[in-house]
């Protein structure tokens, strides 16, 4: 997804209340993937600048859609790469906000948005965090890279090292 549509993406969810969350899957045939696509497009402006000024003004708000906060967690850090990636903006997570987001992942189906079934192909070692996931051949590095890659972020690949490194790829 274009660093334009992330943007959107965020401002879009920013924006979902608990009932809109709702009524927006109810309208979209119950389909995720549709419901996000015409929130994407609801919130994205004509330019970059004009989406971005989009999300500036509702990011402070607090309602939310239905979801656990490690959810929204992954939401926030994931997307934020997606963004700040493609930009060469570096950026520092609080440790326990990747740990969480990472455990999320690896104990959620791709159904879902997560990556028990990749987890299950490999064990996640994490370099700057106690935090050892899965079994099977080692894939380690950052939490933060380990989570990209989980989440399908193929640019993270290559921040991580071990033999599972392999069958991770294969199965992004």
């Amino acid at each position: 997804m274009p660093v334009h549509d992330v943007v959107a993406h965020l401002a879009d969810t920013a924006r979902t209340t608990c009932l809109g969350f709702v009524a927006g899957l109810a309208r979209a045939g119950f389909d995720f993937d549709r419901q996000n696509a015409r929130g994407v497009a609801r919130e994205r402006g004509a330019t970059p600048r004009e989406t971005l000024e989009r999300l500036r003004r509702v990011a402070p708000r607090r309602p939310i859609p239905p979801a656990p906060l490690d959810s929204r967690l992954v939401e926030e850090v994931v997307h934020g790469e997606d963004i700040r990636r493609p930009l060469g903006l570096p950026r520092s997570y609080p440790q326990e906000a990747v740990v969480r987001s990472l455990r999320l992942q690896a104990r959620t189906p791709a159904s879902f948005g997560g990556a028990k079934e990749l987890v299950a192909r490999v064990r996640l070692t994490a370099e700057d965090a106690d935090l050892s996931i899965g079994e099977g051949p080692e894939v380690s590095g950052a939490a933060l890279s380990l989570l990209l890659a989980v989440s399908r972020r193929r640019a993270a690949l290559d921040d991580l090292d071990g033999p599972g490194v392999t069958a991770l790829s294969a199965a992004i």
